[in-house]
């Protein structure tokens, strides 16, 4: 017979307060899956983002004078290198919890003794991982090539943090709410993109009209675009403060929803 001291608590992890070893081979899992297939998840995003720069470029740089009072291409380039980071975040969790669901594999994430915040955790490990691994390997060919610079480096590293996790987290909102790719690809093409791309990525706001730029003031994207751009040409349409502060607020909102589904597994465990 079990003594006392033998028994384990109803309601105690025996893994203690936070299980690190199932968090580190969740996060783990979570970043190989993306570095396993480099040339998708990588260098197409790095291919992209060139393609973005260079037909722009070609297109209206010739005829189009500074803008913020730095050349076109300047401007131009930390709107494109934000954009592809935040969309790589949330291909990284909506992707990975999809697969897991339509194979029915979701179950190996969900059965070990991980808490929802450790779940949490573990997938915002792998979003964050890809979309700072993409930001640094798009700025450093954007040095070199085009000279860009790197003005205000926390204000740059901290905004394209906040978009991964942004972006990571609605990724794994979308993943979880998604019952088929259909659904996925509804999310990605009907919000995601519309987010992306109406968000100051190749204008200023300021050139909008009055309607458009209240409304453009409402995307959080906006803000994230904005910060970066601030962070690398040290120009901005607003506050980098108020940036930051919209970002953070933004970004524990849905980070609890997140911690929320996991909590009730909605769509998970049905």
């Amino acid at each position: 017979m079990e003594t006392t001291s033998q028994t384990v608590q109803m309601g105690v992890r025996r893994f203690g307060a936070v299980n690190w070893l199932g968090l580190y081979t969740l996060a783990q899992r979570e970043v190989r899956r993306f570095v396993a297939v480099w040339t998708q998840t990588l260098l197409a995003p790095l291919i992209t983002a060139g393609l973005f720069l260079v037909i722009f470029t070609l297109a209206i740089g010739p005829t189009r004078g500074d803008v913020m009072g730095v050349p076109f291409i300047h401007f131009l380039a930390p709107g494109i290198l934000t954009m592809t980071v935040i969309q790589n975040a949330f291909a990284n969790t909506s992707s990975s919890i999809m697969i897991s669901k339509v194979q029915g594999n979701i179950v190996d994430t969900l059965m070990p003794p991980l808490s929802s915040l450790e779940l949490v955790i573990g997938y915002m490990a792998g979003a964050l991982a890809r979309g700072l691994t993409v930001a640094v390997a798009i700025w450093v060919v954007m040095a070199l090539f085009v000279g860009l610079p790197l003005m205000h480096p926390l204000f740059a590293l901290a905004f394209v943090a906040l978009g991964a996790l942004f972006l990571g987290s609605l990724g794994v909102i979308a993943g979880i709410v998604s019952k088929k790719f259909d659904h996925m690809a509804a999310i990605t093409n009907f919000i995601i993109t519309p987010l992306s791309f109406l968000s100051g990525t190749f204008y200023s706001v300021e050139n909008l009209p009055g309607w458009f730029k209240t409304l453009t003031h409402l995307n959080p994207v906006f803000y994230l675009i904005d910060g970066v751009r601030y962070g690398v040409i040290g120009r901005s349409d607003s506050s980098p403060w108020l940036g930051l502060l919209v970002m953070v607020i933004a970004t524990a909102a849905v980070l609890t929803l997140n911690w929320v589904f996991f909590k009730r597994g909605t769509n998970l465990k049905s």
